[in-house]
């Protein structure tokens, strides 16, 4: 028995010793160096452990165009973090007998309908949190995505309808957002107040969070908040803040890390917030089956922290990570990223915001802190992921420096001459709407009518293939277009497609079949 004890003694000294959390002033060494290796102008980071804030502090500019301080109190937009606060209201609404997560969506939502009508007809409420639909990787996102278009939310709740299935229901996770806008609306007509009333009033106001908003329309003070960054050719810069209301419940929160610390804390806490938790925000419950996995997805490798499952809750992202459960989520936008990431049982929290779009960023800045915690050694995340991010441009460059090479010589004088004339025309798409293709100044461009950001010159590649080349080059989405001819030769029909395997999901193009009107 003694034996027995003076073991456990020296087992729990050795791992005190082994799992040394990094200090404030490493932190900061790490957030500066990680500014540096990413080329970010700002980040964000605060860590919460055992109900306390241990460490919160901005690091480099809020803007390249002012060179205002990043501080813990600098609005981000927080991006697809916001999903989690999608499921806490529906929670809240669970909790006071509303509604059920089995109930029907078509039970509040009677026009609701999806590409197959017996998914339609058993789609419940936490079917619209758990990226199982199936429907594809992000399918439809183009009506929200890459600007504020003309789309409306009853326009894109009608035109999930022709998004056509990619798996079959509730057997494979792809990640969608725009039934997150359903989910949304879903609050909206069961509580009688907006997504962004509810969100406020019944989640931020309780917690606290005093400075964020649900959504950027609504923030009071714009003083201290950031502006979005864009590396282009190796140069950042500033990038509109992306401000659809149609994307709130799905990612469009401003917050800072000093008020997330307080909604973090709450999570920890398994829904319990305020002096001595004496208040209760979530049931217990209700918050369990948040951190319940609902979508399976494939481990493909253990990695540093011998992870073995991989899954999907209530809007949030769980794994295990050297034997503890891991909640998560990370968010981009155009030139933001963010991640929140929760180790109940160490009862740790670590947030990390950045105003430029590379993601290794925080993951360099989470998984150093979380190493300090678990005791992890041996892994340099700003070299590891520097390397890859380096690799993964250099493989993209080589696909795109091949593609504009053959474009360029297509110019020559020794290519074929191509007859523009029979491309041009109006083409449509069920769910997104029309596309113009028009000679302009000699050559061929294309514009989305519902998307403004969408438009671009049409460059000859192969065949019947274009280049659309993006006006926006702060995009990195480029797209082959491929027309199919009539038996006169002329276009009846285009498919797109992204070229670099860079550009981000919800650039969906590979959804669209745009059929040219008046065509049979």
């Amino acid at each position: 028995m003694k034996k027995t004890l003076t073991l456990s003694l020296l087992l729990f000294i050795f791992i005190a010793v082994w799992s040394q959390p990094l200090t404030s002033d490493q932190i900061d060494k790490l957030a500066e160096q990680t500014l540096k290796a990413f080329n970010v102008p700002g980040i964000a980071v605060a860590v919460v452990k055992d109900d306390r804030v241990v460490h919160m502090k901005g690091y480099g500019i809020s803007s390249i165009t002012t060179g205002k301080k990043t501080d813990a109190n600098t609005l981000f937009a927080i991006a697809s973090n916001s999903k989690a606060f999608t499921a806490a209201a529906l929670g809240i609404l669970v909790d006071e007998g509303k509604l059920s997560w089995e109930t029907k969506v078509i039970d509040i939502i009677p026009e609701f309908r999806l590409y197959n009508s017996y998914v339609t007809e058993d789609f419940n409420i936490k079917d619209l949190l758990t990226h199982r639909s199936g429907m594809g990787l992000g399918a439809g996102d183009l009506m929200l995505w890459p600007d504020s278009s003309a789309f409306t939310k009853e326009e894109i709740i009608h035109n999930l309808r022709y998004l056509k299935q990619t798996s079959s229901f509730r057997t494979k996770y792809d990640y969608d957002n725009l039934l997150y806008l359903v989910a949304g609306e879903v609050v909206a007509r069961v509580s009688g107040l907006s997504w962004e009333e509810f969100v406020e009033e019944r989640i931020m106001k309780p917690l606290g969070m005093e400075k964020s908003s649900s959504s950027p329309g609504r923030v009071r003070d714009r003083s201290n908040m950031i502006d979005a960054h864009v590396p282009v050719n190796g140069v950042l810069q500033v990038v509109p803040m992306y401000e659809s209301d149609l994307l709130n419940p799905a990612g469009g929160i401003i917050s800072s890390v000093a008020d997330m610390t307080k909604w973090v804390m709450m999570q920890l806490n398994r829904g319990k917030y305020g002096e001595k938790n004496g208040s209760q925000l979530l049931s217990e419950r209700t918050h369990r089956e948040m951190w319940t996995p609902q979508t399976i997805i494939p481990v493909r490798s253990a990695g540093p922290y011998r992870s073995h499952f991989s899954a999907y809750g209530l809007g949030w992202g769980l794994t295990d990570v050297s034997g503890y459960l891991q909640a998560s989520h990370t968010g981009g936008l155009a030139g933001i990223v963010t991640q929140v990431t929760l180790i109940p049982e160490l009862k740790l929290g670590i947030i990390v915001f950045t105003n430029q779009q590379e993601g290794s960023a925080f993951t360099a800045i989470t998984n150093s802190i979380k190493d300090s915690y678990l005791g992890v050694t041996g892994n340099d995340w700003i070299k590891m992921l520097t390397e890859n991010v380096e690799r993964n441009r250099a493989e993209a460059k080589k696909i795109t420096d091949g593609i504009w090479a053959k474009v360029e010589a297509n110019r020559s004088k020794t290519a074929v001459p191509v007859d523009n004339s029979v491309y041009a025309g109006t083409y449509s798409d069920n769910w997104f709407g029309d596309i113009v293709i028009s000679m302009e100044g000699g050559k061929l461009r294309l514009r989305s009518v519902k998307s403004p950001k969408l438009r671009g010159d049409m460059l000859y590649y192969t065949g019947n293939t274009f280049i659309v080349k993006w006006d926006d080059r702060s995009m990195d989405a480029d797209a082959y277009a491929v027309f199919t001819l009539d038996k006169e030769g002329k276009a009846e029909a285009f498919t797109m497609e992204a070229i670099s395997p860079l550009t981000d999901f919800s650039f969906d193009f590979h959804d669209l079949y745009l059929k040219r009107k008046g065509s049979k």
